[in-house]
């Protein structure tokens, strides 16, 4: 991985942190900014270092969505960009102008498919591409004054970073609905009552209080049951019955039950100490899903079909 020009990357005791990194922007979301949060997942991923991470913002904001620079052309510069991630871009007969894979989707479709659980700590205003990314995070946490807002209708465009199927399954519908249609901003405490964030701090404690919560994961529990327990999550919120669940959790308790880390896991609990698990998530984890696969991407969803 380059030297990232967009972020901010670290490994401390465990615990990765990503800090959007353009505060003069309030950390808004560019070419760059995409294909570097990419990479920073895949080394992430890459490294059995790294036991959980810590998404925030640099400066006062956490990332004020679209970096608007042409007004009104913003998307045709958008959808033109000679910046833009190789093989995003799609030429369909009869338009003009290619058309291009959502970058936060993509953003947020590779923080889906993370091995490592992820904490983000909205540390100021999180509006646009700023509110959707986080929905793929494993939990949210805020400081007192950030402010959300999933404002799309309100520029005449539509929500993205694949925010119709995360946040109505966080949120629920009826919330979800209000703060799509209206596409107001609001503040942290409302965000906290419809269950978009676990909870708020002082600015000062924002952090502290995330990198204890990775802490306790990272300290305490398999990184490979870690995985396979965010996936079986994660995945499990598509499957048309528990059945599936069962059938996926069946195989994994099979495997992990007679694994190094399962051995482990009940004799430090029966000795009463610190387990010290020694399967890696590089080299050991298995696949619970094969009846269950992700779909791919499929560019020709990207033509109109009237």
């Amino acid at each position: 991985m380059n030297e990232p020009t967009t972020l901010l990357y670290d490994v401390t005791d465990g615990i990765a942190t990503i800090t959007l990194n353009r505060p003069e922007r309030l950390n808004a979301f560019v070419d760059e900014m995409e294909a570097e949060l990419i990479e920073a997942f895949d080394r992430i991923d890459a490294d059995d270092d790294v036991k959980a991470v810590v998404l925030t913002g640099a400066g006062r904001g956490f990332c004020a969505g679209m970096d608007v620079v042409d007004a009104g052309d913003a998307f045709v510069a958008w959808r033109t960009a000679e910046t833009a991630p190789a093989g995003t871009q799609y030429d369909v007969p009869g338009d003009p102008m290619p058309r291009r894979r959502d970058g936060g989707g993509r953003v947020v479709l590779r923080m889906f498919d993370c091995l490592k659980p992820i904490i983000a700590a909205v540390n100021g205003p999180a509006t646009g591409v700023g509110a959707t990314m986080i929905l793929a995070a494993d939990i949210r946490l805020a400081a007192d004054g950030a402010k959300f807002g999933f404002v799309f209708n309100r520029r005449g465009v539509i929500p993205e970073s694949c925010s119709s199927w995360f946040l109505p399954r966080l949120v629920g519908m009826q919330t979800a609905m209000e703060w799509v249609l209206t596409g107001r901003v609001f503040k942290a405490d409302e965000a906290l009552a419809g269950g978009l964030v676990r909870s708020l701090h002082p600015a000062e404690e924002l952090l502290p209080t995330a990198y204890a919560l990775a802490a306790e994961i990272a300290d305490n529990t398999a990184p490979v049951s870690a995985a396979l327990a965010r996936q079986l999550l994660w995945r499990m919120q598509g499957a048309e019955h528990p059945v599936i669940a069962h059938q996926a959790e069946s195989l994994g308790i099979n495997l992990r039950g007679v694994s190094a880390d399962g051995a482990e896991g009940f004799a430090s609990f029966v000795e009463k100490r610190p387990a010290l698990f020694p399967n890696r998530v590089s080299s050991d984890l298995p696949n619970l899903f094969t009846t269950f696969p992700a779909p791919a991407f499929d560019p020709t969803s990207l033509e109109d079909p009237r």
